[in-house]
């Protein structure tokens, strides 16, 4: 029994390298990162982060997450149809095509499968593609797709929180009187391998009450299936760090309280339909609540009479080895006023071997930092501001 679950828990494993979304989501990872390199630079003749930052970003947390919720699916025996496997990829793909990376959510390509079954199972529609797999939907509604929507969702908000918040995209854009202001953007993809059971000819039940949530078979086989996860967010009206922490501790919310409706949807069905219904418009909502909230608020990153607004930080520069942060506003350079670049930069050539700073941080407290010089190092210290008007989208050579 043991040799049995292992080897198909390796097989299981092999699959999630056959399956194109993994391939699709590398290849649109670093598309996401050329084009913020190109507009970084467009904006500030410099990038912030390299071209592989969304790629590396793609697999670690989500790997681990991966993890947690494969052991529930399993433990629990939620088994899904292959069908659901393969809609779920035909969605990513689709939702995909509409630039927009955040409709790369669980939240629209698990409840878009859910419906979509629905329909299909209902008209009993046929595909060439894969017979057998849509052939084989003799039930309406599946309670098991919605709570792995639910389980999908609380990995969503994590990884928000602890991943989405790091390296987010300073950018330049005209407020509605003209000005050039600063904004924070970020887009995110990640990948969460999930172990799915579905029905096949490979594993006996191991148990009487396992699996739980079953599809009336008596065997099932394993497939690793890599789960997209697309987060897009743009502010203007906070610090980025907390504007999207409290945006993903809402996610995690929302995903909690799907994920407890959705298992009374195995007694009543109906109820699997509720959820997957408060799942697409509950997180729909959430983004347009967040957008909302930044709207009605002033630019923070904005031109400030009494120094310069740090909008972006070079990774490894002096500036990031300093520990300014993002948000923070240099008033003294070299003990000099400043309050613009030229007289920044000015005040900089004063000690060229020596940089000593007055920062005005997020709480509105003076601190002081230092830092010896040395050769080799940037020589704006790695530190981007909202510029001035005629510099605005000049192209650099």
């Amino acid at each position: 029994m043991v040799q049995i679950w292992l080897v198909e828990f390796l097989k299981g494993a092999g699959k999630l390298f056959l399956h194109p979304v993994l391939y699709y989501l590398v290849f649109l990872s670093g598309i996401l990162g050329v084009i913020r390199v190109k507009r970084e630079r467009k904006n500030f003749h410099i990038r912030a982060q390299d071209a592989y930052f969304e790629l590396r970003q793609l697999f670690p947390l989500g790997i681990f997450l991966g993890l947690i919720l494969s052991l529930m699916v399993v433990g629990t025996g939620l088994t899904v149809p292959f069908a659901a496997i393969v809609l779920i990829a035909g969605f990513t793909v689709l939702w995909s095509l509409t630039t927009n990376i955040r409709w790369m959510s669980p939240a629209y390509t698990v409840s878009a499968t859910f419906f979509a079954i629905i329909l299909i199972a209902h008209n009993n529609w046929s595909f060439s593609l894969f017979p057998k797999a849509f052939a084989a939907l003799d039930e309406l509604v599946y309670p098991s797709i919605v709570i792995i929507l639910g389980l999908l969702l609380i990995a969503e908000g994590i990884l928000i929180v602890k991943n989405a918040t790091k390296g987010t995209s300073p950018k330049l854009v005209k407020s509605k009187r003209g000005q050039v202001v600063g904004v924070h953007e970020v887009k995110r993809l990640w990948l969460v391998p999930l172990f799915m059971l579905v029905p096949g000819s490979a594993l006996d039940l191991p148990f009487s009450w396992w699996p739980v949530f079953h599809l009336g078979a008596n065997e099932y086989a394993l497939f690793l299936v890599p789960f997209a996860v697309g987060f897009q967010q743009q502010i203007k009206g906070m610090l980025p760090s907390e504007a999207i922490g409290q945006h993903g501790r809402q996610v995690v919310g929302l995903g909690i309280a799907i994920t407890l409706i959705a298992i009374a949807g195995y007694w009543y069905p109906i109820v699997s339909i509720v959820a997957a219904t408060l799942a697409l418009i509950g997180r729909e909502a959430l983004a347009y609540i967040a957008h909302i909230r930044d709207v009605n608020q002033p630019f923070y990153f904005s031109k400030k009479n009494n120094g310069l607004m740090i909008i972006g930080i070079i990774p490894d520069s002096p500036a990031s080895k300093m520990e300014l942060k993002v948000g923070e506003v240099i008033v003294k350079a070299n003990g000099i006023a400043i309050s613009d670049e030229k007289a920044f930069y000015e005040a900089l050539q004063k000690n060229r071997a020596h940089c000593k700073l007055d920062v005005l941080d997020t709480n509105g407290e003076i601190r002081f930092v230092q830092r010896a010089l040395f050769e080799g190092d940037h020589h704006e210290l790695g530190l981007l501001f909202v510029q001035d008007g005629h510099k605005f989208g000049k192209k650099t050579g």
